[in-house]
Order: C-alpha cells, then sequence, then structure tokens
C-alpha cells in the first residue's frame, strides 16, 4: 500500500512539474509582449533607440541598416536582441521575487498568536501521577 501510495505522490509531483512547466511558457509569452510592445517602445523613444535593429557587422559585405536586410545579406552580431532579450530577464525575475515574497508573507506563523506552551518534562509527569494516586488512595 505504501509502495502504491508513493508512486501515485511522484505522479502528483510530475504533474504539478509539467503544469509549471506550461504555465511558466505562457508566462514568459506575456513578459515577450509586454517587453516588446510597451516597455520597449517607451525606452526607444527616452533613448531615441530601437534595440531590435542593433546590430555590428561580420563582414564587409553587410551594408544594410536595419537587421533582417543585414542577416540576409551575411553574418551580424545582433546584441539589441541581448539587450532586450536582457531586460525581458529582469522583468521575470522583479516578478518571480515579488511573487514569492508575497506568498512568504501569507504564509508567515502569526506573530500575535502565543507559542504553546513547552510539554511537561518526564520528572513533572511523575510527580503528576504519584500525586493522583495518593489522593485517590486518601479519598
Amino acid at each position: 500500500m505504501w509502495q502504491e501510495f508513493k508512486e501515485f505522490a511522484l505522479k502528483g509531483n510530475a504533474l504539478a512539474l509539467a503544469v509549471g512547466v506550461i504555465i511558466g511558457a505562457a508566462f514568459g509569452k506575456i513578459v515577450d509582449a509586454l517587453v516588446n510592445d510597451l516597455i520597449m517602445p517607451i525606452v526607444g523613444i527616452a533613448g531615441k533607440a530601437d534595440f531590435s535593429n542593433y546590430f555590428i557587422p561580420l563582414s564587409s559585405s553587410v551594408t544594410a541598416t536595419n537587421l533582417a536586410d543585414a542577416r540576409k545579406q551575411g553574418g551580424v552580431l545582433a546584441y539589441g536582441d541581448f539587450i532586450s532579450v536582457a531586460i525581458n530577464f529582469a522583468i521575470v525575475a522583479v516578478a518571480l521575487f515579488i511573487l514569492i515574497k508575497g506568498i512568504n508573507v501569507l504564509t508567515r506563523p502569526d506573530k500575535n498568536k502565543p507559542a504553546e506552551p513547552p510539554p511537561p518534562s518526564p520528572e513533572v509527569v511523575l510527580l503528576t501521577e504519584i500525586r493522583d494516586q495518593l489522593a485517590r488512595r486518601s479519598a
């Protein structure tokens, strides 16, 4: 019976992991949309820059001014995409940090609740039994 329970528990953990991976992938898509469609245009306006077209040509045959055409002409080092991914990662990290901190606050034991008194020592238990037996004899 115990073995069957352990196998069921392991299957539950695998299912929870699978659900977590799927939700993580969906969350990644949401963050990508947030970064690419909302944050990067604002950063681009403030810095007069579009990070998606930042690249360094790796050959002299690359003369294009945008990344898509430059990739067709030859090898390029597209560091603008890296900047976008780094900002994306920072947003995910901050969001997860806030989420974990919130969960920790909600699951923290209440400090106002008085602590349970420690159990009596074995000597006190023995003396209490002796007292109760003496009280029964005299009654």
